[in-house]
């Protein structure tokens, strides 16, 4: 049974705790390693991606964060206006192809309906555009202990994620691996991180905290839609026009 979304103020908790900054050490790292440089792409962050926005909006036109009804949201950037959007993560408030790469963290193992935000991201997402996905390891410790966020909601493994992003027209690309060292506590454990980081890559990959992939969108005549019954309607974040190419696009103001 799915578990409900981890709570906005248990996130915060985390990562500013010891364990948690270590966990974004090595999460960040992985990303790093399958995280091309589009310069002036325009990237949304899906779920609690803020701790690793940051590093990554210095390259971007701009960042937003966009943060799912059942978790809750809080405001960022601090202490400028602020990118935060509270959502649905099945009906973005965004026109079609209007974003270069959507970050997913602490997102997919909480989604009711997987394959409806995958088409959902499929369609703000423009040509070419690439989605980057930090989801629990079904194998690994991290999903089996529910004091971190990483322990709660549906843990994925490296096949079930590569068949999900197929069904969904994307084209799996690079992966990585993040959190080899054990989700404890105790600092004399703590210490001991960079050494679980580079052993745990040798001896035991299959086995990491979390799975990073990297995916293109994949472009075909049409995407099959399943009918509803009703559905929501948000004014976009940005104006309707698309993204025309990389390099070439209207600027768009606050």
């Amino acid at each position: 049974m799915l578990r409900m979304h981890t709570d906005i103020v248990d996130l915060r908790e985390f990562y500013h705790s010891e364990l948690g900054r270590m966990a974004e050490q090595s999460v960040t790292m992985a990303l790093s390693s399958v995280w091309a440089r589009l310069p002036d792409e325009r990237l949304v962050g899906l779920g609690y991606a803020v701790p690793y926005l940051e590093r990554f909006r210095k390259d971007t036109e701009r960042t937003f964060a966009f943060m799912p009804a059942g978790q809750g949201a809080v405001n960022w950037p601090v202490a400028e206006l602020s990118s935060t959007a509270l959502v649905f993560d099945e009906e973005l408030p965004l026109p079609d192809a209007s974003i270069d790469r959507v970050l997913m963290v602490h997102s997919l193992e909480f989604a009711e309906s997987p394959r409806e935000t995958m088409k959902e991201i499929w369609r703000v997402l423009a040509p070419g555009g690439r989605l980057v996905i930090v989801v629990p390891n079904r194998r690994g410790v991290w999903a089996r202990m529910e004091h971190t966020p990483f322990g709660s909601g549906r843990p994925y493994s490296r096949g079930q994620l590569t068949a999900l992003l197929r069904e969904t027209n994307f084209t799996p690309g690079a992966t990585a691996d993040a959190l080899f060292f054990p989700p404890s506590k105790l600092r004399a454990i703590l210490r001991l991180r960079r050494g679980f980081e580079r052993l745990g890559r040798w001896l035991w990959p299959v086995f990491s905290g979390v799975i990073v992939v990297e995916a293109q969108k994949r472009l075909y005549q049409g995407l099959p839609v399943a009918a509803r019954a009703s559905r929501r309607v948000f004014v976009p974040v940005l104006a309707p026009q698309g993204v025309p190419s990389t390099r070439e696009r209207p600027r768009l103001t606050r």
